[in-house]
């Protein structure tokens, strides 16, 4: 079973060619460096696609990427795998990786097979044509982020690191999230940064108190409190803030916006 993209021509280009050269105007060189993990907004390419790019840019994408993202449509399992045989986008089919699938379920049966989930979810696919930008032989293992526990999340994430150590090679985590969401940009940069400081502290119970008791919008608080679980396990010491924008420098409206942050961690 193959995954049709439920966003192109609405998120991104639909057409390969338009769709390269929008990523080589994202995906300015860098100095790529080995990371653990990186957080990237999943709005239009318009409004996130210049952070999202900078994001990338800057790691080295290996043969495995753990996708992380949050569910908008509460549809479906709480924690949802995608155990298909690949996904496709105009730049062709990325490959799932059929036994890392298997072996998560196993280390964390609250993970569920679950393509509903799936099946019309931007957050997760607007990352995989970056990914095959920058490594056309990557495979997935790509979870939907549901309503569950903070204490789910911790067992998700020890379970993600245990898959990783076991792999025995470079896996990078992509934890897909925007940030605040129809607020002025004032108010929404303050609280942004807000739950960055937790980000970059690398602090997963942090960052999920803060979110909740600030009330901030950041819709992917879930799968990136679970990237910094794992990370915690596999050794993780520093996290640098790539960029930090919002709709309204696109818009022209900073009366009603969406933040948009990047994260490496290493």
């Amino acid at each position: 079973m193959f995954r049709s993209p439920a966003v192109a021509g609405r998120f991104y280009p639909a057409r390969k060619e338009e769709l390269l050269s929008e990523l080589s105007s994202y995906l300015k060189p860098a100095q790529q460096k080995q990371a653990l993990g990186i957080i990237s907004p999943h709005a239009g390419y318009m409004f996130s696609g210049r952070i999202a790019g900078e994001t990338f840019a800057q790691v080295e994408v290996p043969e495995l990427v753990v996708l992380l993202g949050p569910n908008h449509y509460s549809v479906g399992a709480p924690l949802a795998l995608w155990e298909g045989e690949g996904w496709t986008t105009p730049l062709g089919t990325i490959r799932i990786d059929a036994s890392g699938c298997q072996r998560i379920r196993e280390l964390c049966p609250l993970v569920s097979s679950d393509s509903a989930a799936h099946r019309q979810e931007h957050s997760l696919e607007v990352q995989v044509p970056f990914i095959q930008a920058l490594n056309p032989d990557a495979q997935l293992l790509p979870i939907a982020v549901g309503v569950v526990t903070l204490s789910q999340l911790r067992e998700l994430g020890r379970a993600i690191a245990t898959l990783i150590e076991e792999h025995q090679q470079q896996v990078l985590i992509v934890a897909s999230s925007d940030m605040t969401h129809f607020e002025t940009a004032e108010s929404a940069s303050r609280k942004d940064h807000l739950a960055l400081d937790h980000v970059l502290k690398l602090d997963p119970e942090g960052l999920f108190r803060t979110v909740r008791d600030q009330q901030i919008s950041m819709c992917g608080v879930l799968p990136v409190v679970t990237m910094l679980y794992a990370l915690h396990d596999l050794g993780a010491t520093h996290a640098t803030l790539v960029d930090y924008s919002n709709s309204g420098e696109i818009t022209g409206d900073y009366q009603d916006v969406v933040g948009y942050a990047g994260v490496v961690i290493t």
